[in-house]
């Protein structure tokens, strides 16, 4: 019978799988944005489970730092347009 570790890492490596999918398809700048920080942290959480706290700990700065970034490449790709409204 398998150790319960292996339940936790194989629900998280799903997780984390399917959020880097949404990420690569998803047409929704923000919402690939929300789903690459669920990604990341959910390898976090696998290095974790893995005993690699160190690795853990600098995924989530490092995809911290990423997530702060695209949140204003996309403000500013969102914001340069101006609307004209007609009379």
């Amino acid at each position: 019978m398998p150790e319960p570790d292996f339940f936790l890492v194989s629900v998280i490596g799903v997780v984390t799988v399917a959020m880097a999918l949404v990420v690569i398809l998803q047409q929704n700048l923000i919402r690939a944005i929300l789903a690459f920080a669920v990604s990341s942290v959910g390898l976090a959480a696998l290095f974790f489970v893995l005993s690699s706290p160190y690795a853990a700990v600098l995924e989530l700065s490092v995809g911290a730092g990423l997530v702060a970034v695209l949140f204003l490449v996309a403000l500013i790709l969102a914001g340069g347009e101006e609307e004209t409204v007609l009379p």
